[in-house]
């Protein structure tokens, strides 16, 4: 290899709606809640159990009703995030790029520390020990704009002569899951989700190949939310990464704290040139 829990009522009342508000903490709140748009890497009872205890401390500590959402699968992300339905989405890189320009999401936050890597997996005891033995295979990968995960795994399988046929099974858990129970000889995912798996899942996988790192998932904010808003809730993020109570929830996440963000850290992803979703996302593959 190359290198909390919320109470069970409240996960099953997201998976039936995907949408839950949190509880109203104390403090000032603002007059309406802003919706959380979460990109659905991973199902969702495994987002509302790592994702909701983290919006609620930043609930209370900034003083912001936030409501979690998500989205069935990351195409379906991607049109509600074209559409403008979240007032704070976190999403990937590439999907910054271009949402960033319509309609108009600004970035504000991002992980501390980290740099995103794509990864292919194999199951543990597999004879495969080189990308380029997985020539005229077919892999399994989340969805076809999923940045590290599928574009930039299946850019260097494309620039090695790997070819191969694409499998796109919704997340990046289902990608897991799938290597791990043999469907697929390989697939494409990224570290972060790749830690944060139980380790009954991880623990019969291991990684090929990994991409070299880039900036990271944005949170970002349409343009409609107030910029007092962000602010308040950018501080309450980065106040997270200094304290016990927030280092621990942040752990499911793999996420280590929280650092301001603005649009030029996301250069890197533009200068690659991508146009995947540059026509309508709903004539996306």
């Amino acid at each position: 290899m190359r290198r909390f829990s919320v109470r069970a009522a409240a996960v099953v009342v997201y998976s039936f709606f995907l949408v839950l508000p949190l509880a109203v903490g104390a403090g000032q709140r603002s007059e309406a809640a802003l919706s959380f748009g979460v990109v659905p890497q991973q199902s969702a009872s495994k987002l509302a159990q790592t994702w909701l205890p983290v919006l609620s401390h930043l609930e209370r500590v900034s003083g912001v009703e936030i409501r979690f959402r998500t989205a069935p699968d990351i195409p379906e992300f991607e049109r509600r995030v074209a559409a403008g339905e979240y007032d704070i989405a976190y999403m990937n890189p590439y999907h910054y790029t271009v949402f960033s320009k319509a309609p108009g999401y600004r970035a504000f936050a991002k992980s501390a520390g980290q740099r995103l890597k794509g990864i292919l997996v194999v199951q543990k005891e597999s004879p495969v020990r080189a990308p380029e033995e997985l020539r005229g295979a077919t892999i399994a990968f989340p969805a076809p704009a999923a940045f590290a995960a599928t574009i930039l795994t299946r850019a260097f399988l494309a620039g090695e002569g790997v070819a191969h046929t694409p499998k796109y099974v919704s997340s990046h858990d289902s990608v897991y899951l799938s290597v791990a129970k043999g469907l697929y000889p390989a697939g494409g995912g990224v570290v972060r989700t790749f830690g944060s798996l139980e380790p009954a899942v991880r623990d019969r996988l291991r990684i090929l190949w990994e991409t070299e790192g880039v900036t990271p998932h944005a949170f970002a904010a349409h343009p409609r939310v107030p910029e007092e808003t962000v602010r308040r809730l950018i501080d309450a993020m980065q106040s997270m990464g200094t304290t016990e109570e927030g280092r621990r929830l942040l752990e499911p996440l793999a996420m280590q704290g929280f650092e301001q963000a603005g649009d030029a850290d996301w250069d890197d992803v533009r200068a690659l040139g991508i146009d995947l979703l540059d026509k309508p996302v709903e004539d996306a593959p």
